[in-house]
């Protein structure tokens, strides 16, 4: 009976400590959400949330150090029982955030410690560092927005003014537009632009060296402009084109010299925070104008982030670089839930969904008929949050199920789904859950499965994973932990025997399975004590089901229901 008592005793102030982790880590976003406050009061907020977050407050004192200036508390008493987490921004360490025990506690898992308090304070940090890069990129674009954008603006006949600004302000920038313009006019065949070319090229080009030996090492261009080359590149312009066509080439070249840094981050296998950052700044930063529709390197990014963000099929990607642009991006990310270790997709019904809707939105309807069509509102959890939520909770070694005999796992299943409803989100999926479930409101809602694999070329996975649907009735907190409970069910279900079996027989057991989510609104009207969708179905692109030969397979087929 005491050990039962002491083990209870034991399960409650488990509970009581996370709850303060998560009271903690809401304060601190709540804090976070002024982002006109002061950097200084910011650090002091935050320094008062931090104490009440650990085991022991009444001995807890926190430090936050950032580019260079010390922020502490009154009465501040450094001690050698410490932890710490850097604060990154834009992808270097500008400080710290530091806590303090004044007295000496029993050991835990990190010293005196918890192993949860330690992943609370590099939320925190991770959290501050992203706060403070957007209030430098927020600065950064006051400063240089009036000069951006009179740069990218000027009316006709003053490129000149442009160019001779960039010359004093830029002059890296200046020569590269200087070499563009002339690489332009010499594909664009102008006379005297080739021997131009040559005479900044004393050693000789490329293409000269490529014709006297195709199989030799091409030599380092020694290529170099001055002022007096770049004026007479754009000499031999004025001469061939006019303002208009000079400025449009101008304006284009800086934005596409603006997106480097994009270009930068996307074709590198970095976190999706850093990722979402860096779509925010150019954001910020851009101006829009319709040139950037027609630049290579805005397309290579917009299919470099389809590739991150959505699929690396190629007919997926042949058809949303079409239709899926920059700003579809920039929108995406108002719903889409990650970590800050994140390096997951949306998976594979929530692409195809996706795209689904881009197209419809973009395409041009003449008649209407699209118009009335509309995309229920809809969140995403990234596909490897299954993979933070097994580690979060001891649970890595459930990946061996695949490999059981069929009738093993059919019978560790149940099992399996009870641990995972068991198990805890960590808190800043919690607290993204939370802000999607203030966005839906009080609407029904289904949590939808979207593997890797799910609704790909070869592997539909129809029905093998679970999609659960939610009265989202209730208080926050019982609809958050209805939620959370669904979500964890459709993580359980990627080890049920249906999608291991459907997996095993297609050679696919070996894939690096992850589950991306979807949270929707159900679409219906509520009559008395029930709500009731409008219509279900689904749509096949294929006929298997021919109940005469006069029907084609390639027709397809819709299966509609309503209620």
């Amino acid at each position: 009976m005491t050990e039962n008592r002491q083990s209870v005793d034991q399960l409650l102030s488990s509970l009581q400590e996370r709850a303060k982790e998560l009271n903690c880590i809401y304060a601190v976003e709540e804090i976070l959400s002024r982002p006109d406050a002061d950097r200084g009061a910011v650090c002091q907020a935050v320094m008062e949330v931090i104490p009440p977050g650990w085991q022991y407050p009444e001995i807890c004192q926190a430090e936050i150090e950032i580019f260079s200036e010390i922020h502490r508390p009154p009465g501040f008493v450094g001690s050698e029982w410490s932890q710490y987490a850097e604060i990154v921004v834009q992808g270097h360490k500008a400080g710290r955030v530091t806590v303090y025990y004044t007295k000496q506690t029993p050991p835990e898992d990190h010293g005196p410690f918890l192993r949860e308090e330690t992943r609370l304070i590099k939320n925190i940090a991770d959290r501050l560092g992203h706060y403070f890069t957007y209030q430098q990129m927020r600065h950064l674009a006051q400063e240089v927005a009036s000069a951006r954008q009179d740069l990218l603006t000027r009316s006709k006949g003053e490129w000149r003014v442009v160019l001779d600004l960039l010359r004093q302000t830029d002059h890296e920038l200046f020569q590269r537009l200087t070499q563009k313009m002339l690489n332009h006019l010499c594909y664009a065949g102008v006379p005297g632009a080739a021997e131009l070319q040559r005479s900044y090229s004393p050693d000789g080009t490329p293409e000269e060296e490529a014709l006297v030996d195709p199989n030799r090492p091409h030599r380092r261009a020694t290529t170099t402009f001055t002022n007096g080359s770049s004026e007479e590149t754009f000499k031999l312009a004025a001469e061939h084109l006019n303002d208009d066509e000079i400025l449009s080439h101008i304006q284009r070249w800086i934005q596409e010299d603006k997106l480097s840094f994009l270009a930068l981050v996307v074709n590198r296998h970095v976190s999706m925070p850093t990722v979402a950052d860096a779509i925010r700044r150019y954001h910020l930063l851009a101006p829009k104008y319709d040139t950037q529709v027609h630049s290579p390197a805005m397309r290579g990014i917009e299919v470099a982030l389809t590739r991150r963000f959505l699929s690396d099929h190629v007919d997926y990607i042949n058809s949303a670089k079409r239709f899926v642009h920059l700003d579809d991006f920039h929108q995406l990310l108002n719903n889409l839930i990650y970590s800050s270790e994140s390096h997951g997709r949306l998976g594979g019904k929530s692409a195809g969904m996706y795209l689904a809707s881009k197209i419809l939105q973009k395409t041009e309807d003449p008649e209407g008929l699209l118009s009335k069509v509309r995309i229920p509102k809809t969140w995403y959890i990234t596909s490897d949050i299954v993979l933070n939520f097994m580690h979060f909770n001891d649970l890595d070694d459930v990946v061996e199920q695949k490999y059981k005999h069929i009738d093993q796992v059919r019978q560790e299943y149940p099992h399996i789904v009870q641990m995972f409803k068991r198990s805890r989100f960590s808190p800043e999926i919690l607290k993204a859950l939370s802000v999607a479930l203030d966005d839906f409101g009080d609407c029904p809602l289904i949590v939808r499965s979207s593997s890797l694999l799910e609704d790909r070329m070869g592997a539909a996975f129809s029905g093998k994973y679970k999609s659960l649907f939610l009265a989202n009735r209730g208080s926050k907190e019982q609809r958050l932990d209805a939620l959370t409970d669904a979500i964890a069910e459709v993580y359980a279900s990627v080890f049920g025997p249906d999608p291991i079996e459907y997996r095993a027989e297609r050679g696919l057991i070996d894939f690096g399975e992850e589950m991306g989510i979807m949270i929707q609104e159900v679409v219906g009207r509520r009559i008395g004590r029930y709500f009731l969708p409008s219509f279900a179905g689904v749509a096949f692109s294929r006929n298997e089901f021919r109940w005469s030969p006069r029907i084609k397979r390639d027709d397809g087929l819709v299966r509609l229901v309503p209620g």
